[in-house]
């Protein structure tokens, strides 16, 4: 089987469980050096030991100053980087608007929109050193489904989405290409918060979609700027 990403350095957030974790196994059985980046230190140390050829990076998206620390860095040992995940994200309260209190919303902001300008920022020299610089960001169905109780979730995807697609402008003509991927309904922590009553075997599982993130990880990828459904990817 070829390995789409022999020897391509990957910087993963969120890997610890769900998504995250399916994607740094598959990128690591496809040949890449995966950094594997968040606060949980030994859960990450634990999947960098399973997947091999591993790392772990402490990085605390709540913390402007730890994201500027970990892309420093990154740069310091890396001249360049090929990928760049951006699964890690918070769920925030599941309230009314009228009821949400201000301090979450601005910790959900911070997590899941501004952590991941400022990763943009700090990365983007290594990705555009590279020979085809790809970034995929994790977004939601929420960003595009108004619902009563969305809160922050919500409005975040939605300004994630937006961010990248004006990222995919700027560097139009380059090879540095950045996607959204939509997972839809998935065996994850995170839906069971959402969707408690929900038969969690009824749900495709993170490893279904992990071959997605492959595919739009490799150097022979050529969509940019796209919103990627995983469910219709998967019935292709």
């Amino acid at each position: 089987m070829e390995n789409h990403l022999e020897g391509r350095t990957a910087l993963i957030t969120g890997a610890n469980r769900g998504i995250g974790l399916a994607i740094a196994r598959a990128f690591a059985a496809q040949g890449a050096r995966c950094i594997l980046a968040g606060r949980n230190q030994a859960a990450l140390e634990s999947v960098a030991r399973e997947a091999g050829n591993a790392s772990v990076l402490a990085l605390d998206l709540a913390q402007p100053d730890s994201i500027r620390a970990a892309t420093r860095s990154i740069a310091h040992s890396h001249p360049k980087l090929y990928i760049l995940v951006a699964i890690a994200a918070v769920l925030g309260a599941r309230v009314p608007l009228m009821e949400y209190p201000f301090d979450v919303w601005l910790q959900a902001f911070q997590a899941n929109v501004h952590a991941n300008l400022l990763l943009l920022q700090g990365l983007h020299p290594l990705l555009r050193n590279s020979d085809a610089g790809r970034v995929i960001v994790l977004t939601s169905g929420a960003a595009r489904n108004p619902k009563t109780g969305g809160g922050s979730y919500a409005v975040n995807k939605a300004a994630l989405e937006m961010m990248a697609a004006i990222y995919a402008r700027e560097v139009a003509g380059t090879p540095i290409r950045i996607n959204m991927v939509n997972p839809g309904p998935t065996r994850t922590a995170m839906r069971a918060q959402v969707a408690p009553r929900e038969d969690p075997m009824t749900l495709k599982t993170p490893q279904d979609i992990a071959p997605l993130f492959i595919e739009l990880a490799s150097p022979a990828c050529t969509r940019q700027g796209e919103w990627i459904d995983a469910d219709t990817w998967l019935k292709a």
